[in-house]
């Protein structure tokens, strides 16, 4: 049991299921037929807008083509370990999911595209190790893997860019959404300031607010 405890098994679950989804939507229609991102539960605003609010969390495991899913499938594996061994499984679950509905908030309030991916969760936790990086100054090795962080933030963020089609909007909210839900959730190695969890709390609430009105009253 103490083995299983040290293994980043929930990284290696959201693996899974996203491999899981991936072959029943490539032998259902398709991985890039819309009408099959649309079944499968991709960020579509005029169905949120009815109602269909869980739109908001399953575009996490879905993918658009081969590509899409394995390069988010790497940087989950890689990145996802680090995250999960340095605030712990649930705590690690938590921020996966919160980024990834604070991103596609983000995309609802200001795309119209369909979308869908990991990318949403996984700058969340870019955003989780500049937290650490920022609460935790004193330790070299958290502000050296910090800034290493922050310079593959800064290189997607001009990919996203430069390159069309990629839903800019999602990774900021996923950033932000990670960067924040990290200060709430806490680590498994040391104390953060009750008054900045508290902060950043609110002001996760305030965000995730006003981008579902911003999406809801949205003309596109």
């Amino acid at each position: 049991m103490g083995r299983l405890r040290d293994k980043p098994y929930m990284t290696y679950a959201l693996l899974g299921i996203m491999v899981l989804v991936y072959l029943l939507m490539t032998i259902s229609g398709g991985t890039e037929n819309v009408a099959n991102l649309v079944r499968f539960g991709a960020k579509y605003n005029p169905l949120i807008r009815a109602g269909e609010y869980w739109r908001l969390l399953t575009p996490i495991f879905i993918h658009i083509g081969f590509t899409h899913i394995l390069m988010n499938g790497i940087t989950l594996y890689f990145i996802g370990q680090y995250v999960e061994t340095l605030f712990g499984h649930w705590r690690f679950l938590l921020i996966f999911l919160v980024s990834g509905i604070a991103g596609n908030l983000a995309s609802f309030a200001f795309s119209p595209s369909l979308s869908a991916g990991a990318s949403t969760s996984i700058f969340g936790l870019f955003g989780a190790f500049m937290m650490l990086g920022e609460s935790f100054s004193r330790n070299q090795a958290i502000v050296s893997m910090a800034r290493t962080f922050l310079l593959f933030i800064v290189l997607n963020i001009a990919t996203d860019i430069f390159v069309s089609g990629i839903d800019i909007a999602s990774h900021l909210g996923g950033l932000v959404g990670g960067f924040l839900i990290a200060y709430v959730s806490g680590v498994t190695f040391g104390k953060v300031s009750l008054v900045k969890r508290i902060v950043a709390g609110i002001t996760l609430v305030v965000i995730i607010i006003a981008m579902f009105i911003m999406g809801m009253r949205s003309s596109f």
